[in-house]
């Protein structure tokens, strides 16, 4: 499976791989489920180059580590998913 941020990185920056509407699904840990974003939405801050940013309805932006991306689609087509954390 590629990593998650090689597969962001392809579809920023390859022009014909990116043509379609992504989303990025997250796991949140306070609503315990995982929420879907379109990736138009999404930002990439350079100073935190493991993260991506959200902007919420009050305004407020949210970092959220690559770790949490659990699902990625193109055109509602699932492209990408990490499977659940392993019990110990």
């Amino acid at each position: 499976m590629i990593p998650i941020h090689e597969l962001l990185n392809r579809i920023r920056w390859d022009p014909e791989f990116a043509k379609g509407n992504f989303q990025l699904g997250y796991y949140d840990r306070a609503e315990d489920r995982i929420i879907l974003v379109p990736l138009k939405e999404v930002g990439f801050p350079p100073e935190s180059p493991q993260t991506f940013q959200l902007t919420d309805a009050e305004g407020q932006i949210h970092r959220i580590p690559f770790h949490r991306v659990r699902e990625v689609y193109k055109d509602s087509q699932r492209i990408w998913h990490r499977g659940e954390p392993r019990e110990q």
